[in-house]
């Protein structure tokens, strides 16, 4: 495998907040002429066995994968573990600790969305979840479109979702060297998702890859779903500078929601070391 390869480390399903099962994802990706795929679900690994099971049915290569949220600079930010072993206690623990607040937060999100007239969005949203745990903003998103709030997920998240918004509640993550350690220690890469989705200033972004790589991460999504063609040149550039992999990802959740399919995306720029390579005995 090269930098050709047409690898999809990047997606969601009904484990977490996606709306197709490991095996429907599985079978897309093979349509879409995928060879090594990862099943990246929100803090959980759950989906790790059937996910793998689907890939060999497919004729796929396999990496295993999850997506921690962290809190980094007061914003939260995604780390994507590839590669580890799903059966890891300490990895299964920590993000059992990270889903923990969410059921929390949903009702403090329907509670603000109340004020403003939309009521029951709590229940509504759990019609979307497949497991309660993961319950997320996402889920809020399904059922505003579903009763007419708003046209399309975009829009929910634009009114209602982010920050000074009436269902925005921020939610502290796990700590970046907590998130970096459990995927390592478990015999893994972590990477860091779509790097140009966060804003950071020139500073906080050069502090979160100099944290990141301090802690033992190794890996950086350069082509990915939110990225457009410049940021993919900007983040091989900086996957250059701190000698980082480069990792490439749709971060498809849904036929109808996600702006690129799944193993649609252009291919990584040259002169990267993509992770997969570094991986190369992880792959299954």
């Amino acid at each position: 495998m090269n930098a050709l390869t047409n690898a999809d480390l990047h997606c969601h399903s009904v484990v977490s907040d996606g709306t197709l099962t490991p095996e429907a994802l599985a079978e897309r990706a093979k349509a879409n002429g995928v060879d090594l795929w990862a099943l990246t679900d929100h803090d959980e690994i759950d989906g790790q066995a059937r996910a793998l099971a689907a890939a060999r049915a497919q004729g796929m290569r396999y990496l295993t994968g999850t997506e921690i949220s962290v809190t980094f600079a007061n914003q939260t930010v995604h780390i994507v573990g590839l590669g580890f072993d799903a059966h890891n206690t300490a990895l299964a623990e920590g993000l059992r600790r990270t889903r923990g607040g969410r059921r929390e937060r949903a009702l403090e999100m329907s509670d603000g969305l109340a004020k403003v007239g939309i009521h029951g969005a709590y229940e509504g949203a759990l019609k979307y979840v497949g497991n309660p745990e993961l319950i997320s903003r996402t889920h809020f998103a399904r059922f505003l479109v579903e009763t007419g709030a708003c046209k399309e997920t975009a829009e929910v998240f634009r009114k209602y979702l982010t920050e000074g918004k009436p269902g925005y509640v921020p939610h502290r993550w796990a700590r970046l060297q907590d998130a970096v350690q459990w995927v390592t220690e478990a015999g893994g890469m972590a990477v860091i998702a779509h790097p140009a989705r966060y804003g950071f200033t020139p500073n906080e972004e050069y502090a979160l890859f100099s944290e990141f790589k301090a802690h033992g991460g190794r890996g950086v999504e350069v082509v990915t779903g939110s990225h457009s063609s410049q940021d993919a040149v900007r983040y091989a550039e900086t996957a250059l500078e701190f000698e980082l992999a480069a990792s490439r990802g749709s971060d498809f959740h849904s036929p109808t929601e996600s702006r690129i399919d799944l193993g649609t995306l252009p291919m990584l720029p040259g002169k990267l070391t993509p992770v997969w390579e570094l991986l190369a005995d992880r792959i299954q």
